[in-house]
């Protein structure tokens, strides 16, 4: 996992885990409807995770660390489906889920060419109609620190729609947090 010991420990704290259940998750998925068949790429720890296997009837997620793999699996395995895969090759057919979500994962993914290849799959294996939504975070002192050994390759929120929509998408919204600066956005598949 591209994260430094002390990023480790936060991400993996139940402080983290309740700060994305009260604030993040309200905030990055308000008014998303997230359908029966969901699938979180980058679930790192689970903070999300665990409160999106409470929302929705059918939850997979995809993380490309073997060990963070088996974490979840442990944690979470009678209510997701975890699997160790690449978010920019997801081993799923086409059109399976109702939505693709990912929260604070992006920036952990080394090149805008990477991502763009995760935004193309979740394209191709979201449903017609489908949502794909999910937040990051944005550059800050407190961000860089944190990030400190780490991979850190934040998005660009003015340029986002156009990566989204050239992965396929329509309906493409992007919006900042007007406290946190944190980044949010949505798209869906015709």
């Amino acid at each position: 996992m591209p994260m430094n010991r002390a990023h480790r420990r936060i991400c993996s704290s139940e402080k983290w885990a309740r700060t994305t259940k009260d604030r993040l998750l309200p905030w990055a998925l308000e008014d998303v409807d997230l359908g029966e068949d969901v699938l979180e790429i980058g679930p790192g720890y689970g903070a999300n995770l665990r409160v999106l296997v409470e929302r929705v009837p059918r939850l997979t997620a995809v993380e490309i660390d073997r060990d963070t793999v088996r974490l979840l699996q442990g944690r979470w395995g009678e209510q997701a489906r975890v699997l160790h895969a690449d978010g920019a090759e997801l081993p799923l057919p086409d059109a399976s889920f109702d939505s693709v979500v990912c929260f604070t994962m992006l920036h952990h993914v080394p090149t805008t060419a990477q991502q763009d290849r995760i935004f193309a799959e979740a394209h191709r294996v979201l449903r017609p109609g489908g949502t794909f939504a999910g937040s990051d975070s944005q550059p800050s002192f407190r961000f860089r620190v944190l990030h400190v050994r780490d991979t850190m390759n934040t998005v660009d929120p003015a340029g986002l729609p156009a990566r989204l929509k050239t992965a396929g998408f329509t309906d493409v919204e992007v919006g900042l947090h007007p406290v946190s600066g944190g980044l949010r956005f949505r798209a869906r598949r015709a």
